[in-house]
C-alpha cells in the first residue's frame, strides 16, 4: 500500500488560499483606488449603464466647449453692437444741434465728428473673433465692410459715395439751380412751371397747388411732364390772397411755398407785390409773382432738395444688401399659419393654402414670360391651381436664370435675381399675389448700386446699375434668410442656437449709410443756401437715427442674441444636472465603497489565518501521526 505525499501546491485548500489571496489584492486595489476593476471585464452586469453615461458625459463636455466658444462671439458682437449705439446717440445728438457754424471745408462740428464716427464703425463692424469676422455672415473668413476711406472717396476703379453724392446732386438741382423744373410766363398775366422731364427720378415734382388769388386761374398739376399755370386775368388780387405749391422730394418728403399778395413796402419775406402803380395794371403783379416764385423755387431746391438728394444718393450707394426681394406674408386662412414652400397656390381656404387663391385663367409674367394657371396637367410655362409655392418658385426661377433658388423662409418669400434691374413681376390676380406677400405690382427688385445714368449729370433722367464701377461697401454675405441663421451650433440633443450678424443689416445699414451721408456732405462755407443746406440735412439725419415703428434696431439684434445665451444658459443647467446624476451612476455601478470593501477584506484575512493554519498543521503531518 503506498500512501501519495500531501502537496500543498495542488491541494484543495492551497487553491483555496490562492483564491482568498487574489480576492485580498483585488480588494486591496479596490481600496486604494476606489473602483471595482481595473478594467470592463471586472466592472460586473452594470457596467453598459456606465459606459452610456460616460458617452453622453463625453456629449455634454463637447456642448459645453460650443457653448464656452459661442458666447465668445456672442460676447465681442454685443460689445460691437453696443459700440454702435454709443456712436448712434454721438452722431444724433450733433445732429440736433442747430449751430450751423461752418468751417472752411463747409462743415459743421457735427459732420466732423460724424465723419470720424463713420470710420469708427467701419472699424467695429470688422470685429473678429480668432479668424471670424463676426458681421460677414456665412462669409466668416472675409472682412465685413470696405475700408472706410474706399467707400467714401472710391478706389482707382471705382467710385465712392462722395462721387456718388456729387452726381445724384447734380442730377436733382439741374442745370438751372431749379430743382429740374422749368418756370415761364405765358402771357403777361400768367405764370407757369413744369418739370422737365416725364418720368425723371430727380427733382422736384409738382405735387399740389391751391390758390385763394381773387380773380385768379389755377390751371393742374396735369400733363406729362406736370406742370401747373396761375393766371390772373387782368386782376389784382387782395391783400393777404395766398398761393400755395407743395412739391415732393426725392426722399419721399414734402415741401410747400406759400406766396402772400401784399400791398406793404417793403414786401414782406414770403410774399409778392401788389402793384401800387397809377394806373393799376395788373400784369405787374403777375411779374411780381413770377419773381417770389422763382426766388422761392430756387432756394427750396438749394436747401431741402439738396439735403433729400444726399439722403437718397446714401440709399442708392447703401442699399443694396442683396439683388432680392422679399415679402412677409401672413396666410389670411384660418386658422392662419406662415407660408412655407409646400403652402399650395389655391383652395378652400384650408391652413396649408393661400386665400385668395388663383384659379384657373389666371396668369403671373416674370420678365416678359407668362405662366399660365389650369386646373390640372400643366405642362411647360403652365402651373396648376393646386401646386405649391415652391413649385411657382422654380418656374420663376427657371425664367431668371438665377443661381440662387428663391427660397421661403419664416415666412418670407425671397426671390432671388443675378439681373435685379431686369426684374418684374406682373399678374392677372393681384389679390391672389398680395396673399403671398407682395402688395403692389409689378415686384421689382432694386438695382445695386444705382447710378445717375448719363453724363451732364445736370441733364440726366434716368438711374442705372453702378455695380461695375461702384465701390461695393458691404463684402460678407448677401444670400437669403435671416442673418442670425448664418451661424448655428447646437449646444444640446435638441437645441440648436442661432447667433449670426451682418453688417447689411437694415439696423446697421441705416445707421452706416445716415452717419456717412452727414459725415460726406460738404458746403460752400460763404454760400447763399449753406446754412439752410446743413439744417435739412441735420433734421434728416437726426431723423434717419431715430427708432421708427416697425424698423429694425441695433438694441433688436442685441435681443436675438441675448435669447441665445438665455437657451444656451438653459441648456447648461440641465446638463449640469445630468451631468450629476450620469456621474452618480456611473460612480454606482463601478465604484467600490471602502466601508464594505474593508469588511471583505476583514473576513478574508480571517479566513486566509485559518486557511494558514489548518495548512500548518497539515504539513506537519507524519505517517506515524497519521497512524
Amino acid at each position: 500500500m503506498s500512501i501519495s505525499s500531501i502537496n500543498y501546491s495542488s491541494s484543495v485548500l492551497g487553491s483555496q488560499i490562492r483564491n482568498i489571496n487574489q480576492q485580498l489584492t483585488d480588494l486591496s486595489t479596490q481600496l486604494s483606488t476606489g473602483k471595482l476593476s481595473q478594467n470592463y471585464s471586472g466592472m460586473g452586469t452594470n457596467e453598459g449603464f456606465a459606459i452610456a453615461g460616460r458617452a453622453q458625459l463625453s456629449n455634454i463636455a463637447a456642448y459645453t466647449d460650443t457653448m464656452t466658444n459661442v458666447n465668445v462671439n456672442i460676447n465681442l458682437a454685443n460689445t460691437a453692437l453696443q459700440s454702435l449705439t454709443t456712436i448712434r446717440n454721438t452722431v444724433q445728438t450733433g445732429s440736433a444741434n442747430t449751430a450751423q457754424d461752418l468751417n472752411v471745408n463747409g462743415q459743421t462740428v457735427a459732420q466732423n465728428t460724424a465723419a470720424a464716427q463713420f470710420g469708427s464703425m467701419v472699424g467695429v463692424l470688422n470685429t473678429q473673433a480668432g479668424n471670424r469676422y463676426l458681421f460677414s455672415g456665412t462669409a466668416f473668413n472675409t472682412q465685413s465692410v470696405a475700408n472706410a476711406g474706399d467707400i467714401i472717396n472710391g478706389t482707382t476703379t471705382q467710385a465712392g459715395f462722395k462721387t456718388v453724392m456729387a452726381e445724384r446732386q447734380s442730377a436733382d438741382l439741374g442745370a438751372n439751380g431749379m430743382g429740374r423744373l422749368v418756370q415761364t410766363q405765358p402771357t403777361a398775366s400768367s405764370v407757369q412751371v413744369s418739370e422737365d422731364v416725364a418720368g425723371s427720378p430727380f427733382g422736384l415734382k409738382i405735387a399740389a397747388v391751391s390758390s385763394t388769388l381773387t380773380g385768379a386761374t389755377v390751371t393742374g398739376p396735369s400733363g406729362s411732364p406736370v406742370s401747373f399755370s396761375v393766371d390772373l386775368n387782368g386782376v389784382n388780387p387782395a391783400n393777404g390772397d395766398k398761393l400755395s405749391v407743395q412739391f415732393t422730394l426725392p426722399d419721399g418728403s414734402t415741401e410747400q411755398i406759400d406766396l402772400t399778395a401784399s400791398s406793404a413796402t417793403p414786401t414782406p419775406l414770403g410774399s409778392f407785390a401788389i402793384d401800387a402803380s397809377v394806373p393799376v395794371n395788373p400784369n405787374n403783379t403777375a411779374t411780381n409773382l413770377n419773381t417770389a416764385l422763382n426766388t422761392a423755387i430756387k432756394k427750396l431746391a438749394n436747401t431741402s432738395l439738396v439735403a433729400a438728394s444726399a439722403i437718397v444718393a446714401g440709399d442708392n450707394f447703401f442699399n443694396t444688401a442683396s439683388s432680392a426681394i422679399g415679402a412677409p406674408v401672413n396666410n389670411q386662412a384660418a386658422p392662419p399659419v406662415p407660408i412655407t414652400g409646400a403652402t399650395t397656390l389655391s383652395g378652400a381656404s384650408p391652413s396649408d393654402s393661400i386665400s385668395p387663391g388663383f384659379v384657373a385663367g389666371d396668369t403671373i409674367t416674370v420678365n416678359g414670360t407668362t405662366l399660365t394657371f389650369v386646373a390640372s396637367g400643366a405642362t411647360g410655362n403652365q402651373l396648376n391651381v393646386g401646386d405649391s409655392i415652391r413649385t411657382l418658385m422654380s418656374k420663376v426661377d427657371a425664367i431668371t436664370g438665377t443661381s440662387k433658388p428663391s427660397t421661403v423662409h419664416g415666412g418670407s418669400i425671397t426671390i432671388n435675381t443675378e439681373d435685379a434691374a431686369s426684374l418684374n413681376i406682373t399678374t392677372s390676380n393681384t389679390g391672389a399675389l398680395s396673399a403671398l406677400g407682395f402688395s403692389s405690382t409689378p415686384v421689382t427688385a432694386t438695382q445695386p448700386p444705382l447710378r445717375v445714368g448719363s453724363s451732364p449729370a445736370s441733364a440726366a433722367t434716368t438711374l442705372v446699375n453702378g455695380s461695375a464701377t461702384t465701390v461695393k461697401w458691404y463684402t460678407g454675405n448677401d444670400g437669403p434668410g435671416s442673418p442670425r441663421s448664418t451661424a448655428m451650433a447646437r449646444v444640446d440633443d435638441s437645441v440648436t442656437v442661432q447667433y449670426g450678424a451682418q453688417a447689411d443689416e437694415d439696423a446697421i445699414r441705416k445707421q452706416l449709410q445716415a452717419i456717412a451721408v452727414f459725415g460726406t456732405f460738404s458746403t460752400s462755407p460763404t454760400g447763399q443756401y449753406a446754412g439752410g443746406q446743413v439744417a435739412a440735412l441735420s433734421l434728416r439725419t437726426t431723423q434717419a437715427l431715430t427708432k421708427q415703428p416697425g424698423e429694425q434696431r441695433i438694441e433688436d439684434i442685441q435681443t436675438d442674441l441675448a435669447m441665445a445665451q438665455n437657451a444656451m444658459k438653459d441648456a447648461g443647467t440641465r446638463q449640469t444636472q445630468a451631468k450629476a446624476q450620469l456621474q452618480s451612476i456611473i460612480d454606482q455601478a463601478e465604484s467600490a465603497p471602502p466601508d464594505q470593501v474593508a469588511s471583505e477584506i476583514l473576513a478574508l484575512q480571517n479566513a486566509l489565518q485559518a486557511s494558514y493554519q489548518v495548512t500548518s498543521n497539515l504539513s506537519q503531518l507524519s505517517l506515524v501521526k497519521f497512524l
